[in-house]
């Protein structure tokens, strides 16, 4: 009989508020260590938490646009547990109120994976292993987290991770974290278990911690799925644990038994006055909302009719869509612009970061002039192509790089004497196109280009010459 895996996931994303959750320190990324801290974030007796409302407000848009129900009143509590990383012993989070509950985010099956909950909390500081010591950073302590519960409604690690992408996309959209995975902004603790197909209980579920990368959940997901089938399979009982994955050994391994709730003995934090958010404070941050990836998804499909493949390269990233639809005003051909974007645009946007950022040396109206002269018949694409590259290396437009006296391109008729010549002057490229090697019209084609400086028309000069090579044959 086969097995069915069970996923749920929790996920950590840090909030980019400028300060702490409950203090003024700077939740900036890096610094030497111990040095964006303070009495509060690392709770000295005396100190006390004030919570930041644009957490709040944060989590509150986190909610709203994952399809949640937004909690009009809240509370902080406290989870009390012992690790080197929480020198107060308890973290700072929220338990029986949350202030969103039930949402959802589809899948491009159609499929809805269940959000049960999104609670605001404050990170905890870090441990640093160096050399067979371990030290302690608190610069993480107090950053402000929203925890995204997951209902165990996964059943396939693709599933898993398009969920973490479209949440992780989200995210960015509204503006509430960088979710820069490699710099721990966005972890997922990943909750498996197994079942035989057809059985309707949950087995024994194991949770993996701290997973920051995409690939790795990928492999964690894979082998604890099939550790626990053999266990199962040879007779043996899966324990309730936490596990890490070994990203060398390629393996999970056991840390410690799974807690259960009433172990972590939360209660009310005395320190901390009850949230409440009114509904006209919802509807003022809802209206605020952009326009989420899934529905500019559609739209793009829809305005610019771009294959799905395009569109969902250009919205991945929230600012090169916005460079995209600028460089598309008043243009006729919008799957052009798409090619440039998605060409030669994103090899020079090398890094991710880089396309997060739309690092474009180029304002898009500079594209935008580059196309309409193609479509004006001004100049050919390839001298497009090549004029965007030069525009990409100076910043210059494109009238700085074309004088109007090079804007022209060669006529039919030209065109075609251009034709004869090159078929005379390329007579082993004739050949092999006669015998049958189509790659030897690109030959032909490029000695044009390369007599006409680019001017050249390379679709209708490859027609011209197909017809001329009909006529020898």
């Amino acid at each position: 009989m086969s097995w069915e895996l069970i996923v749920g996931l929790e996920t950590h994303i840090e909030l980019s508020t400028n300060t702490k959750i409950f203090c003024q320190c700077t939740t900036e990324f890096g610094g030497k260590p111990n040095t964006h801290c303070c009495p509060v974030c690392i709770g000295l007796p005396g100190t006390l938490p004030k919570l930041n409302m644009n957490v709040v407000k944060y989590a509150v848009k986190a909610g709203l646009a994952t399809n949640c129900n937004i909690n009009n009143i809240s509370k902080m509590d406290r989870k009390n547990y012992m690790y080197p990383d929480l020198p107060k012993a308890y973290q700072i989070t929220q338990y029986d109120r949350p202030l969103c509950e039930g949402g959802y985010i589809t899948l491009s099956s159609g499929k809805k994976i269940n959000i049960t909950r999104i609670h605001i909390e404050e990170d905890a500081g870090k441990l640093v292993h160096e050399k067979g010591n371990i030290f302690i950073d608190y610069n993480r302590g107090g950053i402000p987290l929203i925890e995204v519960v997951s209902e165990p409604d996964i059943r396939s690690i693709d599933e898993a991770l398009e969920y973490i992408e479209n949440l992780r996309l989200i995210m960015k959209y509204i503006g509430v974290s960088d979710v820069k995975m490699q710099e721990g902004s966005l972890r997922c603790d990943v909750n498996i278990s197994v079942r035989k197909v057809g059985e309707k209980e949950f087995g024994t579920r194991t949770e993996i911690k701290n997973m920051n990368s995409l690939n790795f959940i990928s492999k964690a997901i894979d082998y604890e799925f099939k550790r626990q089938i053999k266990i199962l399979e040879d007779g043996g009982e899966i324990n309730q644990e936490t596990r890490k994955y070994n990203s060398d050994l390629k393996i999970t391994e056991s840390m410690r038994g799974k807690e259960d709730v009433d172990d972590y003995r939360y209660f009310r934090d005395p320190d901390l006055v009850t949230i409440l958010i009114s509904d006209g404070e919802i509807d003022r941050i809802k209206h605020e909302l952009p326009e989420l990836p899934h529905v500019k998804f559609q739209r793009f499909i829809k305005d610019y009719n771009l294959p799905y493949a395009d569109v969902e390269l250009l919205i991945k990233y929230k600012k090169v869509a916005e460079y995209f639809e600028e460089a598309c005003k008043n243009v006729g051909n919008n799957k052009m612009v798409a090619n440039f974007m998605l060409g030669q645009i994103f090899r020079y946007l090398s890094t991710e970061e880089e396309k997060d950022n739309c690092n474009i040396p180029i304002p898009p109206y500079y594209l935008n002039e580059l196309i309409k002269l193609i479509e004006k018949k001004k100049i050919t694409y390839n001298m497009a192509k090549n004029t965007l590259e030069k525009m990409l290396e100076t910043g210059e437009s494109v009238k700085n790089i074309i004088s109007e006296k090079d804007m022209v391109i060669i006529d039919e008729g030209a065109l075609k004497i251009l034709c004869e010549k090159a078929l005379l002057e390329n007579n082993e490229a004739v050949k092999s196109y006669l015998n049958g090697k189509e790659k030897a019209l690109k030959s032909i084609i490029g000695y044009i280009m390369k007599e006409t400086n680019g001017k050249a028309d390379a679709k209708l000069a490859s027609k011209i010459i197909k017809k001329l090579l009909a006529g020898i044959n």
